[in-house]
C-alpha cells in the first residue's frame, strides 16, 4: 500500500507524517501492495477555528472531515473509510 500526501497552503511536520503513517497502517491487512491511498490536507483560513480539512481517498471510497487540528480531521476520515470499506466487503 502507498500513501500519497500532499499538504496545500502549510508545510508538513515530520510528527504529523508520522501520525498519518501510524493511522494508515490499520488499512494494510485490507489493501493490496498496489493499491494508493491519498491524503489531501488543506488549512482553509489560518484566523478561524475548525480551519483544517482532510480529504482521504482510496480507490472509489472516499471521506472529507474539517475539524480544529489535522490529527483529529485524519481519525474521523479514516474511521469513516474503514466503515465503508468493512460495508463494502460484507
Amino acid at each position: 500500500m502507498k500513501v500519497n500526501i500532499q499538504a496545500v497552503n502549510f508545510e508538513i511536520a515530520k510528527k504529523l507524517n508520522d501520525y498519518i503513517e501510524k493511522k494508515c497502517s490499520r488499512f494494510e491487512r485490507h489493501l493490496k501492495d498496489n493499491d494508493e491511498l491519498m491524503i489531501k490536507l488543506t488549512l482553509v483560513k489560518r484566523e478561524t477555528a475548525m480551519n483544517k480539512e482532510a480529504q482521504v481517498r482510496i480507490g472509489n471510497l472516499f471521506a472529507e472531515k474539517v475539524c480544529d487540528t489535522f490529527e483529529e480531521a485524519i481519525a474521523n476520515c479514516i474511521d469513516a473509510l474503514y466503515g465503508q470499506l468493512e460495508r463494502r466487503k460484507n
